[in-house]
């Protein structure tokens, strides 16, 4: 064993011959043993193994608190999962705002997602939807966060997240359907299907019985769609 022992909690040494010394005072609590030639001094019993086991472990402990401090500093500067950017991609935060991208749009396809922050589904869902909106510059995608709208997502009877409705000019509403990760491909046939070339022939159609007056809000939140 090495001469010196440090020990990073209060920076003291401990030197051979000093615990050479102390183990001599310890041993005068033993009966049978000369009595401490110091009876003022305190002595307990201390081993080298103690010591060493005291010594380092305090510092394992500290190093752990660095690691996960500077975890938790980096997760809080990085931007939540639906709150990541695509040019294409637009958030909604009121009826207004929908109904105006919607005009906004003209003949324009347009998708628009409805989530959850809370919902595990939407977030599994997002990346792959975010590389979708890339491959698609030409497609409006937008995000309709249902917690902060609900009178207008109970307008249009979402019931369950994730959710998606396709408009396009004056076709006005083309599909709607609830997609998890796992029928993925489903939206992508929908976009086959529906972003194709073609004229309008008028204004864009209303979305039903959608209105800017607020209503009361759902109790209850939606339910996740299905995995499989």
């Amino acid at each position: 064993m090495a001469d010196v022992l440090r020990l990073p909690f209060h920076s003291l040494r401990f030197s051979s011959s000093l615990l050479t010394s102390f183990a001599s005072s310890v041993s005068s609590l033993q009966p049978g043993l000369p009595a401490n030639p110091n009876p003022y001094r305190r002595v307990y019993p201390l081993s080298y193994s103690s010591v060493a086991h005291f010594a380092f472990r305090p510092r394992k402990q500290l190093v752990n608190i660095k690691v996960q401090a500077t975890v938790a500093e980096r997760d809080k500067d990085q931007p939540k999962w639906w709150e990541r950017s695509v040019p294409n991609m637009v958030d909604i935060h009121s009826t207004q705002e929908f109904l105006s991208a919607l005009g906004q749009a003209g003949d324009r396809l347009v998708i628009v997602e409805f989530y959850g922050t809370w919902c595990a589904s939407c977030r599994a869902l997002f990346p792959k939807l975010c590389r979708t909106a890339e491959d698609h510059p030409e497609i409006l995608f937008l995000k309709v966060n249902f917690d902060e709208n609900k009178p207008m997502c109970k307008s249009m009877n979402v019931k369950v997240l994730p959710y998606f409705h396709f408009y396009r000019g004056s076709e006005g509403q083309l599909e709607s359907f609830s997609c998890s990760l796992a029928k993925f491909q489903k939206l992508k046939d929908a976009i086959a299907l529906h972003n194709t070339a073609r004229c309008s022939i008028g204004p864009p159609k209303g979305v039903g019985d959608l209105t800017l007056e607020p209503s009361s809000a759902p109790k209850d939140k939606p339910s996740e769609s299905a995995s499989s």
